[in-house]
């Protein structure tokens, strides 16, 4: 427990530091969080390099903002969430989010048997082959827990079109799954 402790001073007083504009604190601010923030980019950007783009793009938001961080949750959150509305930014600029109709279905949760030898790998090229749209609701809604109220307010859409983006995606996703597990299992 003193660790924890020790650990949330030691970020606290380097947030400070990096805001006082020490090159020292901001680069270890971004050796600490750019692996897991680049891993947040390339959820929502397929292409690697364009995925680096934005988590540059906003680190530089982060180091510009630092001050604004109220230290109220947590940093790393805090991050994250910049790093969504710039990967967001990045897709309406190529206009690539395009949602279809705004109808609502119910979603069953009937198809969590992905099969557990699957790499993580594979499920992210899954993820990328899903139409923008679908993949970005997914990824907001199943990976980061955004709600769809949220999800609606941050890409200007409704929460009906939020819950049928997810719903297809999911069920796109089942459908690949599906044909993954059969040809794993030598059926057709």
């Amino acid at each position: 427990m003193v660790k924890v402790i020790q650990l949330f001073k030691n970020e606290s007083s380097l947030i400070k530091r990096a805001v006082a504009g020490k090159r020292d604190a901001q680069k270890r601010i971004y050796e600490l969080y750019s692996p897991k923030m680049l891993s947040v980019c390339r959820q929502y950007i397929k292409d690697l390099h364009h995925a680096e783009e934005i988590m540059l793009t906003g680190f530089l938001k982060v180091f510009t903002h630092l001050k604004s961080f109220k230290s109220e949750g947590s940093f790393e959150g805090w991050i994250r969430k910049i790093m969504v509305r710039e990967a967001i930014s990045f897709l309406r600029k190529q206009k690539k989010l395009e949602f279809q109709d705004d109808e609502v279905f119910s979603v069953q949760d009937a198809y969590n048997n992905i099969n557990s030898e699957m790499e993580v790998a594979e499920i992210q090229s899954l993820i990328d082959a899903l139409p923008e749209g679908y993949k970005t609701v997914f990824v907001m809604y199943a990976v980061e827990g955004y709600g769809h109220a949220e999800i609606a307010e941050m890409l200007e859409i409704s929460e009906g079109t939020s819950k049928s983006q997810l719903f297809k995606a999911r069920k796109l996703l089942q459908q690949k799954l599906i044909k993954i597990n059969n040809s794993d299992y030598g059926a057709n």
